[in-house]
């Protein structure tokens, strides 16, 4: 009997694909049980934090006990890139580190929001852009990075930067200048197909050229006509997710067999999220999330 080959890491679901962060709307009415029981029904162990799960971390790890599904990480926003919020950011993060510890996770989701036109609490609404840093921002960034990193590596965590659409940290020069910045002992990468290639980047070349600051991947796909209608009329971030732009792997234009055959070949064993981030109304979670293990499997 022929054996099926397996992934070299494990694959876990993140609950935007039912539930919207950036955009609220989408799966606003869908409850925390839903959720987590589809992911076990896809036969996956791992998620990420959501807005929709308990937030007291009994009642959550009986939720996820329960269905035998490990908390694997939780975003965290971070305002590094102002000096004059560090001290205030870092005793945040120490505690969203905290919980992620008493949750058994093992990487952080981390993201610089100075500068963004709509996760930056300083910006106001009728601000059109985001606002790229000047070498002193980019400086307090990597030292706030290089003492949150060493926070999480006290609780045996990882701090995985999240390059991400609609940040200071979108572009591929972007990710290099982070990457060259910060210290490998205490920043690693969260590796994003969907956003590098949303931020004009080949998700290939990223994943060869970063792979040994890698801790962590989500998998994401990119419909092309919505982006290129969205680029030509400027939309923003949040617009291109109300639009559709994101959806999951074998859905959209990304070839995947080159990035699978990579990870394999270099036997990453850390965890990578399948993400969609569309609306679920028009989007079925289980069902789309269903194909896209398909596809991927189909690459090995």
């Amino acid at each position: 009997m022929r054996q099926e080959k397996a992934f070299t890491f494990q694959i876990g679901a993140h609950p935007i694909n039912w539930v919207g962060e950036d955009v609220r709307e989408h799966g606003a009415d869908t409850e925390c049980g839903t959720i987590l029981d589809d992911i076990r029904r896809l036969g996956l162990g791992g998620t990420e934090m959501g807005r929709k799960y308990p937030q007291d971390p009994a009642v959550l790890r009986q939720e996820l006990s329960s269905r035998g599904i490990q908390l694997v990480s939780q975003w965290k926003s971070v305002l590094f890139s102002d000096p004059a919020y560090r001290e205030r950011e870092l005793a945040e993060y120490r505690r969203h580190v905290e919980f992620l510890h008493g949750m058994g996770s093992k990487v952080i989701s981390t993201a610089e929001v100075g500068g963004s036109l709509h996760f930056d609490p300083r910006r106001t609404p009728n601000e059109k852009e985001v606002l790229r840093l000047d070498e002193a921002g980019w400086q307090a960034l990597a030292e706030g990075l290089n003492a949150a990193g060493a926070i999480a590596r006290e609780y045996g965590l990882k701090l995985t930067y999240h390059h991400h659409g609609g940040t200071v940290v979108e572009q591929p020069e972007e990710i290099d200048k982070l990457m060259e910045l910060t210290d490998p002992a205490l920043v690693w990468l969260l590796y994003d197909t969907g956003h590098a290639y949303y931020g004009g980047a080949d998700p290939l070349e990223v994943l060869k050229k970063h792979y040994d600051r890698i801790g962590y991947i989500h998998l994401k796909d990119v419909r092309q006509q919505v982006l290129d209608v969205a680029r030509a009329e400027s939309s923003d971030f949040v617009s291109c997710i109300r639009r559709g732009v994101f959806t999951v792997p074998g859905d959209g234009c990304l070839d995947f067999a080159p990035i699978i055959a990579e990870l394999q070949a270099r036997g990453y064993d850390g965890w990578a999220m399948l993400e969609g981030e569309q609306d679920p109304a028009e989007h079925p979670p289980y069902e789309y999330a269903e194909r896209a293990l398909k596809y991927l499997r189909s690459l090995l």
